[in-house]
């Protein structure tokens, strides 16, 4: 038979393997262990009638063990599944445990409470998207780039093997030295055909390409050049303080044949103002000399000159006085 009490002394008093000591409290690691507390109604090596709550994948069972269970440690444990449902399981829990003490039928509906609930958090967080954290085996990868590299390297030498091969079939190097079945040969002649076919095409559209893009390129070119012969040109007109007397000067283009300048001088004349001003006429001569520049004043820099058509008018002379 087995003696509840000294088992517990001896585990109180001395050393037990799943005891923690802590400053406050003391714990137990049992995995049937009802609390998780080390105490007296809670051990499951000092209770020979002893109840506990456990879930595995998502089930949870009831664990209930007898004293006349002890002595076979293979068969201790009765395991009873619970349903899903919570009322039936409590009542489960009710009729599996109705002549057992008061503190264990307590702390195994509380355990199934706190089961089941962090059961549905479970569920709750596995329908949420996570971040899966995958570690990197970067031995495996260069190991793998490596094994790629050979293995292109392979391939082009291949390639370039049988083209060889083919190119030499087709010159009649061999003769009749190999009997190579017609259709195998056939077959291997239009592959190799078919790739240079999509290799010139390739080269064709690229060409193309590059034709159009040289078109468009001219195209914005001879655009700008029209734009920049369309565009207006503006003077501004360059007025003299000394030109008191209305006389204005218009700049010709150079003649094809002479290449000199032509000056023109328009001047009117009133009756009204003094004689030195009705002496002055219009000259045309082609040596005119332009009226010097006041000291005071800076001399304005030259200007490109630009052909100007516009019509001369006389101004109305006033009548004589009587």
């Amino acid at each position: 038979m087995q003696h509840d009490d000294v088992v517990w002394s001896v585990i109180n008093k001395s050393f037990c393997s799943f005891k923690v000591n802590t400053k406050s409290q003391r714990f137990c690691r049992n995995e049937y262990n009802l609390t998780g507390l080390c105490s007296r109604a809670s051990c499951p090596l000092a209770n020979s009638q002893y109840a506990t709550i456990r879930e595995e994948n998502g089930i949870i069972y009831l664990y209930m063990r007898t004293a006349e269970r002890v002595h076979s440690p293979k068969n201790a444990w009765e395991k009873v599944k619970l349903s899903r449902n919570f009322e039936k399981a409590i009542s489960q829990i009710n009729e599996n445990l109705l002549y057992w003490p008061g503190f264990i039928k307590a702390k195994c509906k509380q355990r199934f409470v706190k089961v089941t609930q962090y059961l549905i958090r479970m569920r709750k967080l596995r329908l949420r998207r996570q971040k899966q954290i995958v570690p990197i085996q970067r031995k495996i990868e260069r190991r793998e780039r490596r094994r790629e590299e050979k293995a292109l390297v392979a391939a082009r030498l291949e390639t370039a093997i049988e083209k060889q091969l083919m190119e030499r079939l087709k010159q009649g190097m061999y003769n009749d030295i190999y009997n190579f079945p017609q259709k195998v040969f056939d077959k291997a002649v239009e592959a190799v055909e078919v790739e240079g076919e999509s290799e010139a095409e390739s080269e064709r559209e690229e060409e193309k390409e590059e034709e159009i893009e040289k078109e468009v390129e001219m195209e914005l070119e001879a655009d700008e050049r029209e734009r920049e012969i369309n565009e207006p040109h503006y003077v501004e007109a360059e007025s003299d303080d000394d030109n008191d007397y209305g006389i204005e000067e218009v700049s010709m283009d150079e003649d094809s044949d002479s290449g000199q300048k032509q000056e023109v001088e328009l001047s009117d004349s009133f009756e009204s103002e003094t004689s030195d001003i009705e002496d002055i006429t219009p000259s045309t001569s082609k040596n005119a000399k332009r009226p010097a520049p006041k000291k005071g004043k800076a001399q304005k820099k030259t200007r490109p000159k630009v052909q100007i058509e516009y019509e001369l008018e006389e101004a109305p002379r006033q009548r004589e006085r009587a």
